[in-house]
């Protein structure tokens, strides 16, 4: 493996935080005997066409420095390659770097730690989901999440988590369940009226909430938790057991494990590691493998 890295970052992460977390994880790997080099980008394409050329250029790992979009860019450089993805996390929700187990919030702990797993040879294989040719590690979201997000993403103020609170007090006034069309691996297309549907290549989202609290990121499967039409009483109730993982248990939440599901519903937008990935109708597969990470 060459002693370069390249450290991928998004500057912006975590209110600033991203570009902060450069320096001291960048420290911690030159001080290891690391070459790095840091790869930044004008916009999204710019910073992954940049991300691209390294992986293809030979680089010994690229480690993405920011939050769950940031990892999520990176992916899109380093799935289906040898080149291992490493993380810093410096963003607000930071569901990869803690299914993977890495040090968050602690630029230079992670910095270290990547080194010394590099060192160690503690690469490990995992599972990606993949809809169409874009590639995600965590959750795919859609449904009564999903409009928050929406709605969170069009307000101007206030800025930070919170406008996602008042998204989700505005989308439970609003609130009713949505008609899906869903197929479960080759199975046949059903109809059925739900609050959501999360597809979990990893067991979290929104920074620690355990909506596929059963989820493994290398089994070769997709834990698909479904929230069937309940009430907006029975939705505030059931809600805030997700943080625990507890929701599962309810009468209203059904589980399956599959590698490939479809789902179809009007003026649905799904979110994959938070970031949108279209409206639906999506197809997304589970792919085992698919990408080498820095982990314990």
């Amino acid at each position: 493996m060459t002693s370069e890295i390249t450290l991928f970052v998004n500057p912006t992460a975590g209110r600033g935080r991203g570009a902060h977390a450069a320096q001291p994880a960048a420290s911690a790997l030159r001080d290891a005997g690391y070459s790095v080099r840091t790869v930044l980008g004008a916009d999204a394409g710019d910073a992954l066409r940049r991300a691209r050329e390294a992986v293809h250029g030979g680089t010994g790992a690229l480690i993405a420095v920011g939050g769950d979009g940031m990892i999520n860019l990176a992916l899109q450089a380093v799935a289906g390659t040898r080149t291992p993805l490493g993380v810093v996390a410096a963003g607000t929700g930071n569901d990869f770097a803690r299914a993977l187990g890495v040090p968050v919030l602690d630029p230079a702990s992670a910095g270290r730690f990547a080194a010394d797993a590099l060192k160690a040879g503690n690469i490990r294989d995992i599972d990606l989901g993949r809809v169409g040719d874009r590639w995600f590690g965590t959750v795919l979201a859609s449904g009564f999440d999903s409009r928050v997000n929406d709605r969170g993403n069009r307000m101007r103020w206030p800025a930070g988590r919170f406008k996602y609170d008042l998204a989700m007090v505005a989308e439970l006034a609003a609130f009713r369940p949505f008609p899906y069309r869903i197929a479960l691996d080759d199975g046949p297309v059903r109809e059925i009226e739900a609050t959501l549907i999360a597809v979990g290549n990893g067991s979290s989202y929104g920074g620690g909430m355990r909506i596929c609290a059963g989820a493994e990121l290398d089994d070769g499967y997709f834990d698909i938790t479904v929230v069937g039409d309940c009430s907006r009483a029975t939705l505030v109730k059931v809600f805030p057991r997700v943080y625990r993982g507890t929701h599962i248990g309810h009468p209203k939440v059904m589980v399956h494990r599959v590698r490939k599901v479809m789902l179809e519903a009007a003026g649905i937008t799904a979110y994959a590691d938070g970031e949108p990935l279209g409206a639906l109708p999506v197809t997304a597969e589970c792919v085992p493998g698919a990408v080498r990470v820095i982990a314990p």
